[in-house]
């Protein structure tokens, strides 16, 4: 229903420029602009000096890659492979078992005594074998044997052990029953003793049927024989108890090597003073195929120089 009274329409007005900048102040204040964010910079990030971790691997790896560490570690195992290995046994004798020996770790200086009964021999091996630092040193090479016998292998067996670098020493098998003089002649005519080898050695070990008087008196005649040409006291070599038996106090100011196997040392301290002892006559040596003799120096290395030919 339209009512009576007339309705007034108010006319609209233009914007002015001054209305229409204060408009845009205001819809300015109420919508805020996004705040421009400064570009992140990049942190410099220091460089970490790898000098000293380069200078400790270079050392590492030329540790670990020389011959000698791996000797020191190979060596620590076999100490203590063999400390497990002697338990139980006598604990003043260290059991080489390459060597298939026992003696006294006391005992730096080591050595065997061939003659043909071991065949061909290849010293470089005899040479080059070693367990725990024991190693082979000096070398006793059977030359002749009564009045007419040489050992097939002395001539070769000297030249080969001198080559590779033992100290070689010969030996004579005494016979009682045969010529004191012509044994020592047939030594002297087969064996050219020189500066810095072992002296001369008799292996005196059996009677042959023989009194221990008359024994003695074709001993003394070789002896005589032998310092008459040498000049040069030869070592005896005996078993423990044919020396006790046959030759103690006789000729006590001789170098004595004693034979005497898998026994006490006590026994043979007792029988006399010794410088070299045969302790086991089944050792295994590489390079020789059948079993050898091992013997042992008592003494230092001063001293083994000392008995040497001068």
């Amino acid at each position: 229903m339209e009512s009576g009274v007339a309705c007034l329409k108010t006319p609209a007005r233009k914007p002015t420029a001054a209305s229409y900048k204060a408009e845009i102040k205001r819809n300015a204040a109420v919508i805020k602009p996004p705040v421009k964010r400064k570009p992140a910079i990049a942190k410099k990030v220091k460089k970490r000096s790898y000098t000293g971790l380069k200078i400790t691997g270079v050392i590492v790896l030329l540790i670990i890659t020389s011959p000698l560490y791996y000797r020191y570690i190979a060596s620590g195992f076999t100490a203590a492979w063999h400390w497990v290995n002697d338990i139980g046994e006598d604990t003043n004798y260290r059991h080489y078992k390459s060597f298939n020996i026992h003696v006294s770790e006391k005992y730096s200086i080591h050595g065997i005594d061939v003659s043909y009964a071991q065949g061909k021999i290849d010293w470089p091996q005899v040479k080059a074998m070693e367990e725990n630092g024991l190693h082979v040193s000096f070398v006793f090479i059977k030359a002749t044997e009564g009045e007419q016998f040489v050992d097939s292998f002395y001539q070769r067996n000297w030249r080969e052990a001198a080559k590779n670098g033992f100290i070689c020493g010969a030996y004579h098998f005494f016979r009682p029953e045969k010529s004191g003089k012509l044994q020592a002649e047939l030594f002297l005519k087969t064996v050219r003793l020189e500066q810095s080898d072992l002296p001369p050695v008799v292996d005196i070990e059996k009677l042959d049927g023989m009194s221990p008087e008359h024994m003695r008196a074709e001993l003394n005649i070789f002896f005589n024989t032998m310092h008459h040409k040498t000049q040069i006291k030869p070592i005896i070599y005996s078993g423990l108890s044919f020396y006790r038996d046959y030759l103690k106090g006789y000729y006590d100011e001789y170098p004595l090597w004693i034979a005497h196997y898998d026994k006490p040392e006590d026994n043979i301290n007792a029988a006399g003073n010794w410088r070299f002892w045969q302790h086991s006559s089944k050792a295994t040596v590489n390079g020789i195929h059948h079993a050898v003799d091992f013997d042992t120096f008592k003494g230092d290395t001063t001293e083994f120089k000392q008995l040497l030919i001068h």
